[in-house]
């Protein structure tokens, strides 16, 4: 607190005093400044009002210029993701009778952590996505069976 007033309170009547002040010509005063907080980083890189667009993406490829970077490997389907059978994919999840409602959601996000296809590159989503599909409709499986009414 600042003479009764939190900051943030004294840097709204600070602004609120120049948006009403007027310049010498007896036009309103240009947009409020924030020098109160000091200068940042993007103020004192780039101009105001300047187009920069594209600016830090060419830096750093001027900056790479000349360096020859190995191509990226090509990428290696995960051997889980070939396991596509109802028995593979039962065999990962691991049901047990015994399995609880708690139990078979905490296997589900177990193996959506490993098979979501979200975490896979554009070739092997649609194996990624047969596995959840598969794994998701045995987990509700077992649910109905734990939950006869449901």
């Amino acid at each position: 607190m600042l003479f009764g007033k939190s900051l943030f309170e004294s840097v709204l009547d600070r602004l609120r005093q120049e948006c009403e002040s007027e310049d010498e010509d007896g036009m309103p005063a240009a947009q409020p400044s924030l020098s109160a907080f000091g200068g940042g980083f993007v103020g004192a890189v780039f101009e105001p009002g300047a187009d920069h667009r594209g600016s830090l993406d060419r830096g750093y490829r001027d900056a790479l210029d000349g360096i020859d970077a190995p191509p990226p490997p090509e990428p290696q389907i995960p051997p889980h993701l070939l396991r596509l059978t109802l028995a593979e994919i039962s065999e990962d999840l691991a049901l047990a009778p015994d399995d609880t409602v708690q139990i078979l959601q905490d296997k589900r996000r177990a193996f959506a952590r490993k098979n979501h296809p979200d975490g896979f590159s554009e070739p092997y989503r649609d194996k990624a996505n047969i596995r959840m599909t598969v794994a998701n409709l045995m987990v509700d499986e077992a649910l109905r069976r734990l939950q006869p009414g449901r």
